[in-house]
């Protein structure tokens, strides 16, 4: 049974969009790592980067809408030549801002004054830690990454942030390391917490965890292992109709890195716009007809309504 006919049965549709929370903008897809389960497909050989001219209508959009919370990510949103303008103006219109970052970034050339960029502008960092071993975090996304990892949440730490300060937070994201579904939010949490504190004497506010999602380079990894259909009967058998209230798409905007208007990341990734009776590119942008929009699905939304859900 696909998505659509799981709403239906259950009586969710037409699933709709609650209002316009946050403006999620996907900077590009240029990152300087190429994790295994990453949705993106992200790496340093992607080309695809928001323009000077997409980032000032994101400006107008911020402007000129009741949206206040702008949510920045890629690939390694840093990289994009007008990451720093964008949060700085951002900032000056009251926005709060939130920076979906690998850590490791903080050490690749140029960036050695980054976090106290993040500091200065009161950003909320939401990092990836899919597992707080050394070996997980190895095996997922190569070689040293736990120890930069380790090393940066350090420095953050150092500056502020995860230490319980209302305007510097510090979010951990979690991913399963193979095809099943995370536990409960608080349990692992709680695991990390410990784990972290006590093996390195490091804070954080919270964790946030994702179900793998079932495209990009964890799909291929999936159809190659031929464990794709028995991952999407999991999901399906998971689903939550209790999610639905709170999946990201109804209380969030996703804009692409070429402008192109999508419910989520996930659907910007599998190339899913908004339906087509509503604006598709931010420069027509519409906010009274967007946030009441009809959501755009396929069946990789089982992800974000299986289990627990997607925070």
């Amino acid at each position: 049974m696909g998505f659509n006919e799981t709403l239906r049965d259950f009586r969710l549709l037409p699933l709709k969009s609650i209002g316009i929370e946050i403006l999620q903008v996907n900077l590009g897809y240029r990152c300087n790592m190429a994790c295994k389960h990453c949705h993106v497909q992200a790496g340093s050989a992607r080309e695809e980067m928001m323009a000077r001219g997409t980032v000032e209508q994101v400006i107008a959009v911020l402007k000129e809408s009741r949206i206040k919370t702008l949510d920045l990510t890629g690939g390694a949103p840093e990289l994009s030549p007008h990451f720093r303008y964008l949060i700085r103006t951002a900032r000056e219109l009251g926005c709060h801002v939130m920076v979906r970052s690998n850590l490791t970034i903080l050490f690749e050339e140029g960036m050695e004054d980054l976090a106290d960029f993040l500091r200065q502008a009161e950003v909320e960092i939401i990092a990836s830690l899919p597992s707080y071993r050394e070996d997980g975090v190895d095996r997922v996304r190569g070689k040293e990454t736990f120890r930069k990892s380790i090393q940066a949440l350090k420095i953050l730490n150092r500056l502020g942030f995860g230490t319980h300060s209302t305007t510097l937070k510090l979010n951990l994201v979690y991913n399963p390391q193979g095809a099943f579904l995370p536990p409960a939010q608080s349990a692992i949490e709680e695991e990390y917490k410990r784990a972290l504190g006590g093996n390195f004497g490091i804070t954080f506010d919270r964790l946030y965890t994702f179900v793998n999602m079932p495209i990009g380079r964890f799909r291929e990894f999936l159809i190659r292992t031929n464990a794709f259909e028995k991952y999407m009967e999991r999901l399906t058998s998971a689903f939550n109709r209790e999610t639905i209230n709170g999946i990201m798409c109804r209380h969030l905007l996703n804009i692409g890195w070429d402008g192109r208007v999508y419910d989520c990341d996930f659907n910007q990734m599998m190339g899913l716009p908004v339906q087509r009776n509503y604006p598709q590119h931010i420069k027509d942008f519409e906010y009274e007809l967007l946030q009441r929009r009809e959501i755009t699905f396929g069946d990789h939304c089982f992800g974000c309504s299986a289990g627990q859900g997607s925070t």
